[in-house]
C-alpha cells in the first residue's frame, strides 16, 4: 500500500546557550516541525527563531508541549492532575502561538512531547484533559498521537472531543509488539544504523510490516514519520529519507 505520509521531527529544543540538534540544516527537508514551548526544551528567543525557519520553508508549525520538566527533558513522569494538564498544555500552545502570530501564521497542530505523550496511551483521563485543551484553544486543531497495532480507543476518544487526530510513526525507535515505544532504557531501544532506520521508515510508509523489538512482524498505518533531532544520525538519514519519500 502507497500512501502520502508526511516527515516530522523535534525542533526548537536548544536552550540558551546549550544547543540541541541542527534545525537550520533539517528544516528544508521535513513537512511538520513539533516545536518546543519552554517546558522541556526552548526559550523565548530560540522559540521566534525556529518559528521563522520553519515559515521561511513552508513547514506546518505545530506545538511540542510537556510536562514542566526542564531538568530532565520532559521525560520524566510527572504526576499532574487531568485540569493540571489542560491548563499547563494551553499554556504552550498560547506562549508558541504567541510567536506564531507576530511571524503571521499559527499553530498546525499539537504533539505532546516525551512522558506526557507516552502517558496518553495508558491514561484515559490524561488524553481526555489534553483532547480538552485542543479543543478549548481552537475547534479543530488535531492533536498528533502514537500510531498503534490498533488505534480504536483513541479515535473513541478524539471523536467524543470532536478533535481531528494525526498518526504518527517513529523510524528511529524500537516498537513492542502492542505498537508502544519500546522504554529508552531497554538496550536496542534506539536505532542509531542509518539503514535501520531508512529500511523501518519505508516499512512504515508503505503500510507494510517490519519488525518490533523481539524480531516478531508489526504493521502500523501513520499519517506522519518522526526522526528525532537528538539522533546524531539525523540529519544524514534525513536527507536520504526525504529522496525516498519524494520518490514514491
Amino acid at each position: 500500500m502507497n500512501r502520502r505520509i508526511l516527515l516530522n521531527c523535534d525542533m526548537g529544543e536548544s536552550f540558551g546557550v546549550w544547543q540541541m540538534g541542527d534545525d537550520a540544516l533539517a528544516m528544508p527537508l521535513i513537512d511538520q516541525a513539533n516545536l518546543a514551548c519552554g517546558f522541556h526544551a526552548a526559550d523565548p528567543l530560540t522559540m521566534q527563531r525556529t518559528v521563522a525557519l520553519a515559515m521561511r520553508y513552508g513547514v506546518r508549525i505545530g506545538a511540542h508541549p510537556s510536562y514542566p520538566d526542564l531538568a530532565g527533558f520532559g521525560r520524566r513522569h510527572l504526576s499532574c492532575s487531568p485540569e493540571e494538564v489542560t491548563a499547563l498544555v494551553l499554556y504552550q500552545l498560547g506562549a508558541l502561538e504567541a510567536f506564531c502570530r507576530a511571524a503571521g501564521t499559527q499553530l498546525a497542530y499539537v504533539k505532546p512531547h516525551g512522558a506526557l505523550y507516552n502517558d496518553l496511551v495508558r491514561d484515559d483521563a490524561l488524553f481526555a484533559a489534553v483532547l480538552e485543551a485542543c479543543v478549548t484553544y481552537r475547534k479543530g486543531l488535531p492533536l498528533m498521537v502514537l500510531a498503534l497495532a490498533d488505534n480504536r480507543r483513541e479515535l473513541e476518544l478524539a471523536d467524543t472531543a470532536d478533535v481531528p487526530l494525526i498518526f504518527e510513526a517513529f523510524a528511529d525507535r524500537a516498537y513492542l509488539a502492542d505498537g508502544q515505544l519500546a522504554p529508552r532504557r531497554l538496550a536496542g531501544a534506539i536505532h542509531h544504523e542509518p539503514q535501520r532506520i531508512l529500511d523501518q521508515a519505508m516499512a512504515i510508509a508503505h503500510g507494510e510490516p517490519f519488525a518490533d523489538i523481539d524480531g516478531k512482524p508489526l504493521q502500523l498505518i501513520a499519517d506522519s514519520l518522526c526522526v528525532h533531532g537528538d539522533n546524531p544520525e539525523s540529519l544524514a538519514v534525513l536527507r536520504r529519507l526525504r529522496a525516498q519519500l519524494d520518490a514514491l
